[in-house]
Parts: structure tokens; C-alpha cells; sequence
């Protein structure tokens, strides 16, 4: 009777055993294949993601490209007009102006494509604190390249100061030199 009681209890036990790991399986095919369909939807948006970044440098590289045939075609009237309206200083000064604002216009350029957008509406809490870790630890590279280069700007004027009061002492002692060389 207690061996029978044994034999069942054991049977139900590995009955039990038996569902749990049927259920352990299906759960396991079950997050395999949610696991393959996010990982579609990535690879899809990721295309996506990749096609529009591609769409706007396209966009941007023409409205560039438009952008210097009009100033080209602006350039070459003023150049025109130039010569009989305007005096050379004038010209001088227009053409100052002109390089100026093309000068102004190529920061905006490298400054747009420095610039990223910033997708962050997909985003759970842990990948948001990462990429602010990300944007910061970015930013803290950018900070200290600007130092060392206002450094190296330091050290760089330093010299030449030092190297133009060397100059500025050589030419002194080489004209009182030669001066002394021209009594004899």
C-alpha cells in the first residue's frame, strides 16, 4: 500500500515535470520567435532609417549645388556691373562681402551635417539614459579637444612672441655690429 502510495506519488511528480517542461518549451519557441520578429522590425526600420538619411544628404547635396549656381550667376552680374558702375574700392569691398557670406554659409553647411537628428520618440528609459551617457561622453570629448587646441593656441603665441623678441635683439646687435665695423 505505501509502495503503491510511492508509485503514484512518483508518477505524479513526473507528470508535473513533464508539463512544466512542455510549458518551458513553448515558452522558449514562443520568445524565439517574438525575438525574430523585433529583430525584423529593427532590420526594416533600420532601412528606413537608412534610406531617409539618404534622402536628405541627396536633397541637401542639390539645394548646394543650386545654391552655387546662383551665387555663381550673382558673382558673375555683379562682376559685370562692376566694372561700369562701381568704383574698384567699392568692388573690392562688395566682393569682401561676398566671401564672407559664402565663408558663413560653409560653417552652416559643416555644422548641418555635424549635426544629427536626434530619434529618441522609440526609446525605453535604459536606452534613453544611454544615449544621454552617449551624447555626454561625446560632449566631454568635443570640450576637451577645444582645450587642448586653446592650449596649443597658448603655447603656439607664446613662441612666436619669444621668437620675434629674439629677432628684435638679434637685429639690434647685428646693426650696432655693423656699425662699429663701418668706423674702422
Amino acid at each position: 500500500m505505501e509502495l503503491q502510495g510511492l508509485i503514484d506519488a512518483h508518477f505524479e511528480h513526473r507528470k508535473k515535470e513533464e508539463e512544466e517542461l512542455i510549458a518551458l518549451k513553448e515558452r522558449i519557441e514562443k520568445r524565439r520567435t517574438e525575438r525574430a520578429e523585433q529583430q525584423r522590425e529593427r532590420a526594416e526600420k533600420d532601412k528606413e532609417r537608412q534610406a531617409r538619411r539618404e534622402e536628405e544628404r541627396l536633397r541637401k547635396e542639390e539645394e548646394d549645388q543650386k545654391k552655387r549656381a546662383e551665387e555663381d550667376a550673382k558673382k558673375k552680374k555683379a562682376l559685370t556691373n562692376m566694372g561700369s558702375q562701381y568704383s574698384s574700392y567699392l568692388a573690392k569691398a562688395d566682393q569682401k562681402r561676398g566671401k564672407k557670406q559664402t565663408e558663413r554659409e560653409k560653417k552652416k553647411k559643416i555644422l548641418a551635417d555635424r549635426r544629427k537628428p536626434l530619434n529618441i520618440d522609440h526609446l525605453s528609459e535604459d536606452k534613453l539614459r544611454e544615449k544621454a551617457k552617449e551624447l555626454w561622453d561625446w560632449m566631454h570629448s568635443l570640450e576637451s579637444e577645444k582645450f587642448d587646441f586653446t592650449e596649443k593656441l597658448k603655447r603656439q603665441k607664446y613662441e612666436v612672441i619669444s621668437l620675434r623678441n629674439r629677432i628684435d635683439e638679434l637685429e639690434k646687435h647685428s646693426k650696432k655690429g655693423a656699425a662699429v665695423r663701418r668706423r674702422k
